[in-house]
C-alpha cells in the first residue's frame, strides 16, 4: 500500500471507532501529539483513541488538502487540515485544525510513525 492509500485509509478507519482497524496502520513505537498531550507507543495511542471516541459520540472525522512534503522509498511525510463534529453532553460539538503525518516503511509495509495535530482557534459558525 501507497503512503497515499494508508492516509486515505486511515481517515475511513478512524469512524468506524475501533482502535483494531486502525493497529495495521499505526507503527508500534508511534507518537502522537494531540492537544491533550503525548502519546507514546502504541497502548497510549489506543487509549488516547478511545477516551476520544468515548467523549464524542458519532465522532466523524475528515481529512482535507493533503499535501505530501516526501515521499521517498522507506518514508513519507504530509501535512493537512482535519475536521470533526460529533455528540458531546447532548450537544452537537465540532472542531479543526492542521495535522502532521510520518509514515515509515519497513518489512510490515507503510506504518503512521507519528502524528502532530493543532487545533484551530475555536469557531462559532457551526460544523463544517
Amino acid at each position: 500500500m501507497h503512503p497515499v492509500d494508508v492516509m486515505k485509509d486511515y481517515e475511513a478507519r478512524i469512524n468506524r471507532h475501533d482502535f483494531d482497524l486502525l493497529l495495521p496502520l499505526i507503527a508500534d513505537d508511534a507518537v502522537f501529539w494531540f492537544t491533550d498531550g503525548t502519546h507514546a507507543g502504541i497502548d497510549a495511542v489506543r487509549r488516547a483513541f478511545e477516551e476520544a471516541w468515548q467523549a464524542v459520540e458519532n465522532e466523524v472525522y475528515s481529512l482535507a488538502n493533503l499535501r505530501w512534503l516526501a515521499l521517498g522509498d522507506t518514508a513519507a511525510s504530509c501535512v493537512y487540515s482535519f475536521h470533526w463534529k460529533g455528540i458531546a453532553a447532548g450537544e452537537p460539538v465540532w472542531g479543526e485544525g492542521r495535522g502532521t503525518s510520518v509514515l515509515r516503511k519497513d518489512a510490515g509495509g507503510w506504518k503512521i510513525v507519528h502524528e502532530h495535530l493543532s487545533a484551530a482557534t475555536p469557531s462559532t459558525t457551526g460544523p463544517a
